[in-house]
């Protein structure tokens, strides 16, 4: 059975009550004046009594500190991301109203000036669009609606379909779009293939947009272990200090958050990468040096 106190004092009680003891012995040899052998056990069973309530009285305390400071970074993550997510969609929105009622207003009878206000307010929309699918998609992985359906496929066709998809978008940013060693022979993996195009799409989009002009994407696909492979996303851009590195999946997370938006997306993709690698029990990484690159990689199992 399971007590519910500890009854090994840490050395931490163990000293408290030590001190504590000492003093009471003092103060009782020299008011009381003398003490028996029985008065000498009486200090001893007390002495270890105390360190014992004094044990579980340090280690409620740990415990409900550690509880405190749990809460506090959970309030403060739920009003950072409840921030983030009013901006997000505050700045389409008011891009939306202020387009609509200038036209409201008399810009409707302008023929040129109605059909740009209308196409910015449908971009507006699409921004819009994307946020909340993309924030519904995390909601359903995270309560776990959403599921993976595996199939076995060639890892080497899908890197090909976003390349293909990514061309324009890679010439515009004079990027060019590698793959190490794609000579070689089909890998075949056994995963959702419509997911991990997801994965492979954002990671790729999000290193031609901050990759450095002129530069590179390069995907490459190694042995893992045994059972496993390993897929690299590297880029030689401007890189990512050490400091933004763990947060990089959270929702929202921009390291320069001015520039991100300029750039457009969501601010939902690593995070979407991370929920779907997670859903598929597999790992994600990041590695990156500021001045020479970053590389996005994870793991799929082998059928």
């Amino acid at each position: 059975m399971k007590l519910p106190f500890k009854i090994q004092p840490s050395v931490q009680a163990f000293r408290a009550s030590f001190y504590i003891n000492i003093i009471a012995l003092i103060f009782y040899f020299f008011v009381i004046g003398g003490f028996s052998i029985n008065d000498l056990g009486y200090f001893i069973l007390t002495f270890f009594m105390s360190s014992i309530v004094l044990e579980n009285f340090l280690s409620s305390n740990k415990s409900n500190i550690e509880e405190i400071n749990i809460l506090k970074d959970q309030e403060n993550y739920r009003r950072e991301f409840l921030g983030n997510v009013s901006h997000e969609l505050k700045t389409p929105l008011f891009t939306i109203q202020g387009y609509i009622l200038t036209l409201i207003e008399g810009a409707m009878k302008d023929k040129k000036v109605r059909g740009k206000y209308l196409k910015r307010s449908a971009k507006g929309v699409d921004r819009l669009i994307s946020i909340v699918k993309d924030l519904d998609l995390i909601t359903q992985f995270e309560s776990g609606i959403k599921t993976v359906d595996k199939s076995n496929f060639n890892i080497y066709e899908l890197i090909y379909n976003v390349y293909d998809l990514m061309e324009f978008e890679s010439e515009k940013n004079n990027t060019k779009l590698l793959i190490k060693d794609e000579h070689n022979s089909p890998v075949i993996v056994n995963a959702d293939k419509e997911r991990i195009l997801q994965v492979l799409t954002n990671l790729i989009v999000n290193s031609i947009k901050y990759g450095k002009e002129n530069g590179y994407t390069q995907v490459a696909v190694e042995e893992y272990n045994k059972d496993s492979i390993i897929v690299r996303v590297a880029d030689n851009g401007e890189g990512i200090e050490d400091e933004h590195l763990p947060r990089l999946f959270e929702r929202f997370y921009r390291i320069d958050k001015n520039r991100s938006r300029k750039k457009g997306g969501s601010g939902l993709g690593l995070s979407i990468v991370k929920h779907i690698i997670e859903a598929h029990q597999e790992q994600i990484f990041v590695e990156s040096k500021v001045g020479q690159g970053t590389e996005f990689s994870f793991t799929l199992k082998k059928p």
